[in-house]
């Protein structure tokens, strides 16, 4: 190492700026030293972060049917609803197929709901979807206690009339339908599983009893409001997303208790 000397200055002076030259060095030292401390702690936090989104982006992943209104019947058969005009459009469009079976309320406005490959099912079956339709419309909104339900098959619902097509969610029926009378409005809502963050469900009360569940609230029309209800679930069902709860109510106020 190289150590120039001032000859202008006496020794001491000379060991003196090198004393004062030495110590801001350190303190430089100890500087660069704490910021990469600090650089290094930053870096932690945020690969924190990494895996925290990855968490929470697994822990929200959806099936392509959680858009709608959805339940599995008591033999394991999915059922879908619409939410709105748009997606009843959409069910009819793309996911209503041969031997597929159309519920719908007796009232206007409901959701489109489609038994997935239900034809040939058994009636208990066709009534535990009714319900979950004669729920799913503005009977419920309305405060009425039971609805009537009719079905139908893919082949008798069209779009198109002499006159031109209908208007969006508005289908053309054909032939005669199998009838459910004043199907009760009430829903279970549940967690199958208390350790799944993701284990939700919402499905006719009718389900819910021939499935045997042990722990689920009934829901029917009252007078809490919708957000109301949806924490009470949340807070219940140990469920955090109220948000998710919230799209999957029907319409209306609610009445809730536990089973």
């Amino acid at each position: 190492m190289d150590i120039s000397i001032d000859f202008t200055k006496s020794a001491q002076e000379n060991a003196q700026d090198y004393f004062g030259m030495s110590k801001k060095a350190r303190k430089k030292a100890e500087g660069a030293e704490k910021s990469v401390k600090e650089l290094r702690e930053e870096l932690k936090k945020e690969e924190g972060k990494g895996e925290e989104k990855k968490e929470m982006k697994r822990l929200v992943e959806r099936e392509w049917y959680e858009k709608f209104n959805w339940f599995f019947t008591s033999n394991g058969m999915l059922a879908i609803g619409g939410r709105s005009a748009q997606q009843n459009e959409l069910i009819n469009s793309k996911y209503f197929v041969s031997n597929d079976l159309f519920f719908h309320a007796d009232v206007f406005g409901a959701s489109v709901v489609i038994l997935k490959e239900g034809a040939g099912s058994a009636r208990e079956i066709h009534e535990e979807v009714a319900q979950f339709a004669a729920c799913y419309s503005s009977a419920w909104e309305n405060g009425s206690s039971a609805a009537s339900v009719y079905c139908l098959k893919r082949e008798q619902i069209t779009k198109s009339t002499g006159k031109g097509s209908l208007g969006t969610g508005s289908f053309l029926m054909e032939g005669e339908r199998e009838w459910f009378r004043n199907m009760p409005l009430e829903l279970a809502a549940f967690a199958e599983h208390a350790d799944e963050a993701d284990a939700i469900k919402m499905a006719p009360l009718k389900t819910a009893l021939r499935s045997g569940l042990k722990r689920y609230l009934v829901l029917r029309p009252g007078n809490t409001k919708k957000s109301d209800a949806a924490k009470f679930i949340s807070k219940k069902l140990g469920y955090a997303d109220i948000d998710y709860i919230m799209q999957h109510l029907p319409a209306g106020s609610f009445s809730l208790k536990e089973a």
